[in-house]
C-alpha cells in the first residue's frame, strides 16, 4: 500500500458525511433543493505536478482545468471556485500565472469567488490550490456503477501529456501538440454533460488509464479489462506505436480524458473510443493485440 493509500484510509476515519462518498470518488457530492453541488478541491506542487520552468501562465491554465476535469466527470456545470495561492516574489511571474487561469476560467465560465493567499519561505517550492464549485441537476454518475457486460470507452487517445512531459523536460521552450496536451489540458465538460445521463460509471484519467481503470474495477468490484490503448497519431510520430510505448501511455499521468462505462449495445452520446470491457470477478486485466499482457509494477501515478 503507498503512502498516499495509507493517508487517504486514515482520512475516512474523518469523513462521515455521506457527501463525502467515503472519500473513494474525486469530488463531494452536496444535496441542495432539486439539485446537488459538486464539490473537488486540487494541489499543484512544483517539482511534482509541473516543471519548475513551465511558464507560468500555463500553470494557471492547467490548475483551472484538473479541478474543472473533475467536474466534467460528474456531467456538472461550473459554478465558481475558489483560490489558495502562494505569493511567488516575482510580481511579473504572479501576473503571468493569473493571466493563464483566467483564460481557464473565462472560457469554461467559472468565475472566482475568493479564497486566501500566503507568502511562502525563501527558496520554498511553489505550491496553489483551486477549489471548484459545480452544479449538476440530472444523473451524477460515480466510479461505483460499472456492470458486468458495460463496455468501456474514453473520450481522447492517452499518453500525449506524459510525452508531452518528457519533451519540456527536456527542452523548457519545446512546443507542439504534445507539450499543449500536458502544459494545457481541456477538461471535458460538454462531453461529461451528455455522458452523464447514460454511463454506468465514470472518472476522468487523471493518474493513468491502467491505474484508474482499477480504481473503477475496485470500486465497483467487477473485473475489468482493457484491451485497447488509443493512442495519438502525434505520439506514433513522436514515438511509435510499439507494446512498449502502448503501455507507457496507459501508464502516464495528466491526460484528463473521461473514462466511462455503458451497458453494451448503448452507443456513447459523443465521440468516443473503446478500450475494454467489464466483467464478473476482480481486478485489471491488459491485453495488447490479442494477448495477455503482464502488468506493469506500477500501474500509474501514486504519490509514495
Amino acid at each position: 500500500m503507498s503512502a498516499e493509500s495509507r493517508f487517504l484510509t486514515l482520512l475516512r476515519l474523518l469523513a462521515h458525511d455521506p457527501a463525502a462518498q467515503g472519500l473513494m470518488d474525486d469530488v463531494a457530492v452536496l444535496p441542495v433543493g432539486d439539485s446537488r453541488l459538486i464539490l473537488t478541491s486540487d494541489t499543484m506542487v512544483e517539482g511534482v505536478h509541473y516543471l519548475p520552468t513551465d511558464p507560468p501562465a500555463d500553470i494557471g491554465w492547467k490548475l483551472a482545468a484538473v479541478n474543472l476535469s473533475d467536474l466534467a466527470a460528474k456531467g456538472a456545470r461550473p459554478v465558481g471556485c475558489l483560490l489558495n495561492y502562494a505569493l511567488s516574489g516575482d510580481e511579473s511571474w504572479d501576473e503571468a500565472f493569473i493571466a493563464g487561469l483566467g483564460d481557464a476560467l473565462d472560457r469554461h465560465a467559472m468565475p472566482l469567488l475568493g479564497g486566501d493567499t500566503v507568502k511562502m519561505p525563501a527558496g520554498s517550492a511553489r505550491s496553489y490550490s483551486l477549489t471548484a464549485i459545480g452544479e449538476a441537476t440530472g444523473i451524477v454518475p460515480t466510479r461505483i456503477g460499472a456492470q458486468p457486460g458495460d463496455l468501456l470507452y474514453v473520450t481522447g487517445p492517452v499518453g500525449d501529456a506524459g510525452v508531452g512531459l518528457a519533451l519540456a523536460s527536456a527542452d523548457p521552450a519545446a512546443s507542439g501538440p504534445l507539450v499543449d496536451a500536458y502544459r494545457r489540458p481541456r477538461p471535458r465538460i460538454a462531453e461529461g454533460a451528455l455522458i452523464a445521463a447514460v454511463a454506468t460509471a465514470m472518472m476522468d484519467l487523471s493518474d493513468g488509464l491502467l491505474i484508474d481503470a482499477a480504481r473503477m474495477a475496485q470500486a465497483s468490484g467487477v473485473a475489468v479489462t482493457i484491451d485497447h490503448i488509443p493512442l495519438s497519431r502525434a505520439l506514433e510520430r513522436a514515438r511509435g506505436a510499439s507494446v512498449a510505448v502502448q503501455i507507457a501511455a496507459a501508464r502516464a499521468g495528466d491526460d484528463y480524458e473521461l473514462l466511462f462505462a455503458l451497458p453494451r449495445g448503448k452507443t456513447p452520446p459523443v465521440r468516443a473510443i473503446p478500450v475494454g470491457h467489464v466483467a464478473e470477478g476482480a481486478g485489471l486485466t491488459l491485453m495488447i493485440d490479442g494477448a495477455v499482457m503482464p502488468l506493469p509494477d506500477r500501474l500509474g501515478w501514486e504519490h509514495d
